[in-house]
């Protein structure tokens, strides 16, 4: 049987170098003599530390420049060639303090012009300050009977909606008899109408108008907001709600009551009540998209347009005036927004007949019986 094993493989023989020993071109170098990248010269034959030239040719160590001798923090060139610290090319640094330039967080105020423009609109609508004087005069006629689902809803347990339920529910006794029939009819002054056996009276109606400020949620609770428009009705006992809505960032005009009844008129689409506001945007509005809003704009909702635009300040195009109807939900702003501007500021001026004059931001007043009658007389637009 033949060996199976492999041979052994043949070494090379081991090179040994010796001085005086020609070296083929094979073989290695010693590391004195070895040549690098870009022929650099043998350890032996480097130059010394301060002879060295680097790549691009710097400067020894002892020729460079000291300490003392580096240019200050002065004279020194940023990037761009840009000139000292303290001498741009705009002039000598302006003070940090005094009027803010026009940013996100700044909130843009109108300007004199601007509010006289706004005021011109607000004069050709009918307020419940002009009628004033002579409304005061004028008397509501009380209703002594009234439906047994508005005594209930004005007594503040529900909505008429909801007291229509109850009544049919037979929680509800008139004069100690059971009342279940829609559209009865009570006297305020006599009857005893109780609800779950408790006797029910008539709410004192109350009405008033705040000049609401930024940053404030317009909701009677909101366990989610920080700030809302209840917290600044200090002084006011009775129990209100706001009529209708602004959002967290629109100022104005805001209407609250205890009034089911009047809520409704005012705030129901189908009532169409004017609202006018003054806008600022973040760039001039084209005549083009002027047209537009005035003739009408398409919105995911359906067409919109507003019933008067004007430039409230003929030297600033991004200040507007905005007549409107519509009370769709931030109807002002899409209508901007879905032609490519960003409202920066927005304040309701009039609404149904109401302004905010006579009040700063966060203050408010209760209606006179004047302006309460024009409102009950349904005389506001």
């Amino acid at each position: 049987m033949e060996n199976s094993t492999k041979p052994n493989r043949k070494l090379r023989p081991r090179r040994t170098v010796s001085a005086g020993t020609p070296r083929s071109t094979e073989e290695h170098k010693s590391f004195g003599e070895r040549r690098t990248f870009g022929e650099r010269r043998s350890f032996g034959e480097h130059k010394s530390y301060g002879e060295h030239r680097p790549a691009g040719e710097h400067k020894t160590f002892g020729e460079h420049k000291t300490f003392g001798e580096r240019r200050t923090f002065g004279e020194r060139r940023t990037f761009g060639e840009n000139k000292p610290f303290g001498e741009h090319r705009s002039g000598p640094r302006k003070p940090s303090f005094g009027r803010k330039p026009f940013s996100h967080r700044s909130e843009p105020r109108f300007s004199k012009e601007s509010e006289e423009g706004i005021n011109r609109m607000i004069s050709r609508r009918p307020s419940l300050e002009q009628k004033e004087t002579f409304v005061k005069a004028v008397e509501t006629k009380f209703q002594e009977e009234v439906r047994l689902n508005r005594f209930i809803a004005n007594s503040g347990v529900c909505s008429r909606r909801e007291a229509d339920t109850f009544i049919q529910a037979g929680v509800v006794t008139v004069n100690g008899e059971v009342v279940t029939e829609l559209g009865t009819k009570v006297n305020v002054l006599t009857d005893d109408v109780r609800f779950n056996g408790q006797r029910l009276k008539g709410e004192e109606k109350v009405y008033l108008v705040m000049n609401k400020p930024r940053g404030y949620v317009t909701t009677a609770s909101d366990p989610h907001a920080d700030k809302t428009v209840m917290d600044l009705l200090d002084g006011c006992d009775a129990r209100v709600f706001p009529v209708g809505r602004l959002d967290k960032n629109t100022t104005g005009v805001l209407m609250f009551t205890n009034d089911g009844e009047i809520s409704e008129r005012l705030t129901h689409p189908s009532f169409n009540k004017k609202k006018i506001y003054q806008v600022i945007l973040d760039h001039p509005l084209s005549v083009e998209d002027h047209d537009k809003i005035l003739a009408g704009i398409t919105l995911s909702d359906g067409i919109v347009c507003a019933d008067e635009l004007e430039y409230i300040d003929e030297q600033d195009h991004r200040k507007l005036g905005i007549e409107i109807h519509s009370g769709k939900n931030r109807i002002v702003r899409r209508i901007f927004e879905s032609l490519g501007y960003d409202v920066r500021a927005l304040d309701r001026v009039y609404f149904a007949g109401l302004t905010k004059k006579g009040l700063k931001k966060g203050e408010w007043r209760f209606l006179n019986e004047g302006e309460v009658n024009i409102l009950k007389m349904g005389s506001y637009v």
